[in-house]
């Protein structure tokens, strides 16, 4: 049976970085720590550290059960804090990372059944660049990170990528730039005005190489990082407007756009980056089982 008591002074030893550094943290004599660890190791029957010059490293083994007890006591204070959130009736906090190339529209639709839960929660949603957000996910300071991509290889962050869904890709403009263009599509995007997400999007090669693919040559009018802002541009009739088809028909209802058809072929997929494997909090396991369930949006 794994003791977590010496587990946790084993998690305490490697985050500070020393036996000493360790026993300043949590006041325990040096050489109570060292033999705490000393009987984990005996009991594990493995070597968490080596020496290396005047200090201690962590071997492989020990950065393996390091990532394990991080996931161990970061669980252990989310029930901590949802425990004392149901004792004085306060909503659990569900902190959510939006990479700024995932349409607002979308964004809700993934997060919708987070709402619906019985137990209050209170989201706290916060936008910005792919990479910072996976930043303060590994600190944890977001519980998951809403993205149109997987958690890269090389980054630097330990995490998990979740598919939540894809959908296809459809070009959309207002009525009076619609009336302007010539011909069928895909035929009348030639010359006409388009509008690109950024370069961090992950669409944005397939629906380029799609538009070479078909012979046409739009003209490229404005490139977004934000997918709101080129929305933006699109209602106000600056551009063809590429978007995801699972939110289109709100935007020919709600925003008054002409649907002129779709990429065939391109679609985008959206994710939910953890730094668990086993989704635990009841928010994040709340909507990657609604996209589980629809399997694929359009």
């Amino acid at each position: 049976m794994l003791n977590y008591k010496q587990l946790h002074h084993f998690w305490t030893v490697a985050r500070a970085g020393g036996i000493v550094r360790g026993a300043e943290r949590s006041g325990l004599a040096p050489q109570t720590l060292s033999g705490q660890i000393a009987t984990l190791e005996t009991d594990l029957g493995v070597s968490l550290f080596k020496r290396q010059g005047r200090g201690l490293v962590l071997t492989e083994t020990g950065r393996m059960v390091l990532d394990y007890a991080e996931e161990i006591f970061r669980l252990g204070s989310e029930l901590e804090a949802a425990l004392q959130s149901r004792a004085t009736g306060r909503a659990v906090p569900f902190r959510v990372g939006i990479a700024d190339v995932v349409p607002k529209a979308i964004a809700w639709l993934l997060l919708a059944p987070s709402m619906d839960l019985p137990e209050p929660m209170r989201i706290v949603c916060r936008e910005g660049k792919f990479d910072a957000l996976l930043g303060e996910l590994a600190i944890h300071k977001l519980d998951v990170v809403l993205a149109d991509s997987p958690l890269p290889p090389n980054m630097d962050v330990r995490g998990f990528s979740h598919a939540l869904g894809e959908s296809t890709i459809g070009f959309y403009v207002t009525p009076t730039l619609a009336g302007t263009l010539q011909g069928a599509f895909p035929a009348n995007l030639d010359g006409a005005p388009l509008l690109l997400p950024g370069v961090e999007a992950s669409v944005r090669g397939p629906l380029l190489r799609w538009i070479e693919a078909a012979g046409m040559r739009p003209r490229i009018v404005g490139e977004f990082d934000d997918s709101a802002l080129m929305r933006a541009f699109a209602e106000a009739g600056a551009g063809i407007f590429p978007s995801a088809s699972m939110v289109g028909e709100q935007l020919c209802r709600q925003a008054g756009m002409v649907h002129l058809g779709n990429a065939d072929g391109v679609t985008e997929t959206y994710y939910a980056i953890s730094v668990e494997r086993r989704l635990t909090h009841p928010a994040v396991r709340a909507i990657s089982e609604a996209a589980t369930a629809k399997q694929k949006f359009v």
